[in-house]
């Protein structure tokens, strides 16, 4: 029987879970001192793995919202964690639990579960796109993760975009930044039928279309999966992103064009153990 842990690092949250033969047995949520110090945030980390940690565990996955050197483990301006400039995560954590470890970026580890276990399972090639506090995707070629030489193919999210980036206006960022307003509370005055909210998340799609758009000119993928606390309000901008897809110049591309939201709430970290395997 094969046992691992899985962990999903968020940039305010920390998701761990054992699993046998692939299976998610049990999971535990951290919340992250965000503003904390390399070694506050190193103990939260290692705190929520020691929680599943037995003889039997032979291996741990993390995922990382960052630039990850992954020969070393070395990961490299960690997304809304302040302190971690370059942490050697994977040489830290084989040290303390002596047992291999394997780091790869969080988007990564989101299209590496859904090709797993999830929506892209009977799909060759697909990408995809974690909205969240900020977005960022994943690339699966050929039932492989196309990961780059820094596990950074993927990053739409820094793609210029107008004045800014495309994360700017693609993310959660874009609600606090635009309208001074937190995405979670546009979603839920857009469940009661709140007019501005659901123009923001009009604006919102507009802007996700345009990103899409740069997706499909670079990769031509016949399936987009969205994932992030973000993609639940899909319902919202779905019409908004369809309409900025009519701009794309290649119709049959947009004709066969698949984009479906995930189902599953820990595939992240699903996806964090599968880099063990």
């Amino acid at each position: 029987m094969m046992e691992v842990i899985g962990v999903d690092l968020g940039g305010t949250k920390i998701l761990s879970a054992k699993f046998e033969n692939n299976e998610l047995i049990d999971s535990y949520r951290l919340i992250i001192p965000s503003k904390g110090t390399e070694l506050e945030i190193l103990s939260t980390v290692i705190k929520s793995i020691e929680i599943h940690m037995s003889s039997s565990i032979s291996a741990i996955g993390i995922g990382v919202p960052s630039i990850v050197d992954q020969v070393n483990g070395i990961v490299y301006d960690v997304q809304n964690i302040p302190s971690w400039k370059k942490v050697n995560l994977k040489e830290i954590l084989q040290n303390h639990f002596n047992i291999p470890v394997f780091v790869n970026n969080d988007a990564n580890c989101f299209a590496l579960g859904e090709s797993n276990f999830g929506l892209g399972k009977e799909q060759n090639d697909f990408i995809g796109i974690s909205i969240g506090t900020g977005v960022a995707g994943g690339v699966i070629i050929n039932n492989k993760l196309y990961n780059g030489s820094n596990s950074g193919a993927g990053e739409f999210g820094m793609l210029p975009y107008l004045d800014k980036n495309f994360e700017y206006y693609c993310s959660g960022q874009f609600f606090q930044n635009e309208f001074k307003i937190k995405g979670e509370d546009v979603y839920f005055d857009a469940k009661s039928g709140d007019s501005k909210a659901l123009d923001m998340f009009n604006q919102f799609g507009s802007h996700l279309g345009e990103m899409i758009i740069h997706i499909l000119y670079t990769y031509d993928p016949e399936l987009i999966i969205l994932g992030g606390s973000v993609s639940k309000g899909y319902s919202f901008f779905k019409t908004s992103l369809n309409s900025a897809l009519e701009s794309f110049v290649y119709k049959p591309s947009i004709d066969k064009l698949k984009i479906k939201v995930s189902v599953d709430p820990d595939i992240a970290v699903k996806g964090a153990a599968a880099l063990c395997c």
